[in-house]
């Protein structure tokens, strides 16, 4: 017998017995299209949050209060309870540096606004001109936060999209006032929908210059400082520039983080790269499953089919062609198993990207190559021992059903 006939032989066999056929490529198809599903949706969520880190800006420095060791970016320090506060004097002495193209002080709250009799609870948002083109974000309308001393309460706002929407319905927004908590502030400029980051979605937010927050919030201290420097190649010198400078301020305490926005990136893409793995793995647990399916199959199939085998014996086909064939067949099910599930993984991944734009739900190629190259191995190993208890069928026993 040659290939071609052995690949006929077990083509035919397959042909045979659909039923059994359809199952076993079914639950081949469902364990590979389920591994290209969710690497896509890991890798998805990786390039998601790659991208939505990009809106942070480039060169970016974050200083948080509070050390790493200590509070870090807990409860602790989100709550503004830390060794010590950073001022607006901290911030003003970072300008300092001649790689520093911006700073941005920044405080965070929760208040109620309130037009006419409309009102909601909105994030508030403090900080200065700078926060714009830092962020990366845009306006819709109007103007942003004037280019002041940051001393300076000034009575403005740029409110976001959401917020512009649910207060004032129909009516013209800028050059309203609004009450947030018990003062009121003129409405200046609106924020595009395309303002968002992770944490924070600016259509909801009101933004309002920094002095104002801290006298409306009733707070001296600052919840965040971003710097963004010149370079890449200067963002160490800030960091060390930082680093000092507080240290100094602070009495030769170090208490402050500083992180930088390829660290965060750096360890959101570990976090969703190591999920992916596992997902992926889990995945896989279902084609060792759809490897012992065929097994089962197959030795089920070899004992129905012992007279056929014994009269292929009878005519002088040897163990190892007898161990061939039959593994040709379990070979020629995983293959077709693994290319519909192939076919249904692609295609549900292209759903997903239709359906989320934003989520580029891309299986990435080591699965791809994985989960047909498992398809394949636990198809052969798991053919083995009914391959190998067909070829040790006596062929006289064998044409006698036995």
């Amino acid at each position: 017998m040659i290939s071609s006939d052995i690949i006929f032989y077990g083509w035919q066999s397959l042909k045979g017995y659909r039923a059994r056929t359809l199952l076993m490529l079914l639950a081949m198809s469902i364990s590979v299209a389920s591994v290209l599903l969710l690497t896509a949706l890991g890798e998805g969520a990786r390039r998601y949050v790659n991208n939505e880190f990009s809106s942070l800006g480039t060169n970016l420095i974050i200083v948080i209060p509070g050390r790493n060791e200590t509070s870090g970016v807990g409860l602790s320090s989100m709550m503004g309870v830390t060794p010590r506060d950073l001022t607006l004097e901290d911030a003003r002495a970072l300008t300092r540096h001649r790689a520093v193209t911006r700073i941005a002080p920044l405080n965070v709250g929760a208040v109620e606004a309130s037009w006419q009799n409309r009102k909601r609870e909105i994030t508030l948002l403090g900080s200065t001109h700078d926060l714009l083109p830092l962020r990366h974000w845009e306006l819709d309308a109007g103007q942003f936060l004037p280019d002041l001393d940051w001393d300076r309460a000034t009575p403005v706002c740029v409110i976001g999209k959401k917020i512009r929407d649910e207060l004032f319905g129909a009516h013209a927004a800028l050059g309203q006032w609004i009450r947030l908590g018990q003062n009121r502030y003129r409405v200046i400029g609106i924020m595009a929908s395309e303002g968002r980051s992770i944490g924070m979605d600016v259509q909801e937010t009101v933004i309002i210059p920094v002095a104002s927050a801290q006298a409306l919030l009733n707070t001296p201290s600052l919840f965040r400082i971003m710097i963004e420097t010149k370079s890449r190649a200067t963002m160490q010198g800030v960091i060390d520039f930082t680093v000092d400078t507080l240290r100094e301020r602070h009495h030769g305490e170090e208490d402050v983080t500083v992180i930088t926005q390829d660290a965060v990136l750096q360890t959101f893409d570990n976090i969703l790269a190591t999920l992916t793995y596992a997902v992926a793995g889990i995945a896989a647990i279902s084609l060792v499953v759809a490897g012992i399916l065929i097994m089962n199959v197959m030795l089920v199939a070899v004992s129905q089919r012992i007279a056929e085998i014994g009269l292929l014996k009878a005519l002088g086909a040897s163990r190892r062609k007898i161990l061939l064939l039959i593994l040709t067949e379990a070979m020629l099910l995983s293959l077709l198993g693994a290319a519909i599930g192939f076919i249904i993984g692609m295609t549900g991944s292209w759903g997903i990207r239709i359906a989320l734009p934003e989520f580029e739900a891309y299986p990435p190629l080591w699965a791809m190559l994985a989960s047909l190259l498992v398809a394949l191995v636990t198809g052969l190993l798991f053919s083995l021992l009914p391959a190998r208890k067909a070829a040790r069928l006596d062929p006289v026993n064998a044409l006698q059903g036995h």
